[in-house]
């Protein structure tokens, strides 16, 4: 059976939608320079793209894929249909802002289906758990799973924390350029002593593990628990207590699923970038920002063309950004400004199953025994655990056209290190392959799966900094470890390069779908504040998309 990366194909729907847009009419030269450049098409270009067209910018977006949506992308085969990225879409009003920036509805553009329970666990005692977005339905469930433990008042707490926190995110964290602790505070308003109260509640100086486990201490609780760093591709044990605020925006704001699969998301967000005027350039590799008196004039192609503009939004890699798409000055400032760790990596198995199995939901988490000894190996020790925590979506549950009649598209993820000298996963695959596989069976429950798999690809640390050119084959962009300032990526509005501005999953707020969609509004807002360019009106588009 053939497993090799070389047969995952990416979506060529956003192609087809290039492909088949027509724009109405040319910019002049004064347009051009005028311009706002965006390099990468992953979901936080895409974002800014919508954002300032619908403001008005004229836009060209360049892209070296065939596709749009980046990571957000889909293989088919034999019938079956896989979202090769992300699968777990939260916080969907993010999205709706950016179709609010056009005065477009979201729901004639996706339509969302919720999904409560939002995942099950599997523990390797056997038990299983299953998380519910009501607090008090939850809090129920935990007395029932740990009774006398106390595990269901603690969720209650924990909860409540996490709520402040989620506040203190959207008063001070999101939806704005952050760089650094000093950015969270408008600097037309005093610094009062409320204020200075808020930031303390953030509880500097704690971990997200130390926080779970001082309010929910049944273990396997706090282990699912934990799991909401995993969005941000970090250690619990490392990362700033303030990322428990996760916990509150998904409980309350839900766990969502496309239909047509997350690849859905940036096909909308495609359609919506080419009605509004968007110039959409695939197959164009970017080799420089040009930087001329300190700002950003433009960009030169791999093929040596030069597109002028007076704006670059980069919605590549922030670190990988400066070490090859800048030089000089800009590109020391940056690089010696702060260590940017990897976030993790990951090994993925697509896996086209001949049958359903009743027992997983849409998402599950196949837990590790030890997850002490699991992040340690990924995290300090820089190798695959032993006995990993496997994240499987089952999406037929939902959505049955996902693959033939009575089958499953199964998606598992098994978190690992960002790429090491010494690894060389197409030696390491086939072992690891099997380890994942064996994990499946004594914790899941799926004792035959092997038998039923008709369909397998996968995808490993090395194809995935081959693929998306990111920083070590990390998933999640930069690591959020470090107690007090883990939190924290680099700015959107770049501090050295007038004109340069950042989107993305290495950007401020962060990973995540949501996060990186946000990500990419604030750059856009970022340029329209600065007006380094001005609006130039509507570009009419004529689409000719099938549905």
């Amino acid at each position: 059976m053939d497993r090799s990366i070389d047969g995952l194909m990416s979506d060529s729907s956003t192609e087809q939608i290039v492909q088949d847009t027509i724009r109405s009419r040319e910019l002049s030269d004064a347009e051009v320079d005028n311009r706002v450049i965006v390099v990468g098409g992953g979901l936080g270009g895409l974002a800014t793209a919508c954002t300032l067209a619908a403001r008005g910018y004229a836009v060209v977006l360049c892209d070296k894929n065939d596709w749009t949506g980046g990571k957000a992308a889909v293989h088919e085969e034999a019938g079956f249909r896989f979202d090769m990225g992300p699968t777990i879409l939260t916080i969907p009003a993010v999205l709706k802002r950016i179709f609010d920036e056009a005065n477009q509805p979201l729901d004639t553009a996706l339509d969302l289906v919720p999904l409560d329970p939002q995942w099950r666990s599997f523990f390797t005692d056997g038990t299983t758990l299953d998380l519910h977005a009501d607090v008090e339905l939850m809090k129920k469930e935990l007395e029932k799973f740990s009774p006398g433990s106390g595990a269901g008042d603690g969720y209650a707490r924990f909860m409540d924390l996490a709520k402040k926190l989620h506040k203190i995110s959207d008063d001070f964290f999101f939806w704005k350029s952050i760089g650094g602790l000093k950015d969270m505070f408008d600097p037309k308003r005093s610094v009062t002593v409320s204020m200075l109260r808020e930031v303390m509640r953030m509880r500097p100086g704690h971990s997200v593990a130390g926080t779970v486990r001082s309010y929910v201490p049944d273990s396997r609780a706090a282990q699912m628990l934990d799991h909401y760093t995993q969005y941000v591709g970090s250690c619990p044990e490392s990362s700033p207590a303030v990322l428990c605020g996760i916990a509150h925006m998904q409980s309350n704001d839900g766990v969502w699923y496309p239909r047509g699969g997350t690849g859905a998301v940036p096909k909308a967000l495609t359609k919506l970038a080419l009605s509004l005027g968007v110039e959409i350039r695939t197959n164009t590799a970017i080799r420089q920002i040009i930087v001329k008196n300190n700002r950003a004039v433009g960009v030169l192609t791999a093929d040596g063309e030069t597109i002028r503009g007076g704006a670059v939004v980069s919605n590549s890699d922030s670190v990988r950004t400066h070490q090859e798409l800048l030089d000089g000055r800009p590109q020391k400032r940056f690089l010696g400004r702060r260590n940017y760790e990897p976030a993790c990596s990951g090994v993925v198995l697509y896996l086209g199953l001949d049958r359903r199995y009743d027992q997983l939901l849409h998402h599950n988490f196949v837990f590790s025994d030890d997850p002490h000894k699991e992040f340690d190996a990924i995290y300090k020790k820089g190798e695959p655990a032993p006995d990993p925590t496997c994240y499987v979506c089952a999406p037929a549950v939902t959505e049955p056209e996902v693959a033939p009649p009575g089958c499953e598209s199964l998606y598992v993820l098994v978190h690992t290190p960002y790429l090491r000298p010494h690894h060389k996963w197409s030696d390491m695959l086939p072992a690891y392959r099997d380890r994942i596989i064996e994990k499946l069976k004594q914790t899941a429950g799926l004792a035959d799966i092997e038998q039923h798999i008709v369909v397998e690809k996968a995808l490993t640390p090395q194809d995935i900094q081959d693929r998306y050119h990111v920083l070590d084959g990390a998933i999640y962009g930069l690591a959020s470890h470090g107690r007090f300032l883990g939190a924290f990526k680099p700015a959107n509005r770049s501090p050295d390069v007038e004109g340069l501005y950042m989107a993305g999953g290495s950007a401020h707020p962060g990973p995540g779908m949501p996060m990186v969609l946000m990500s990419g509004w604030i750059a856009g807002d970022c340029v329209d504040q600065d007006r380094v360019v001005e609006p130039i009106g509507a570009i009419n588009q004529t689409t000719c998309v099938a549905s």
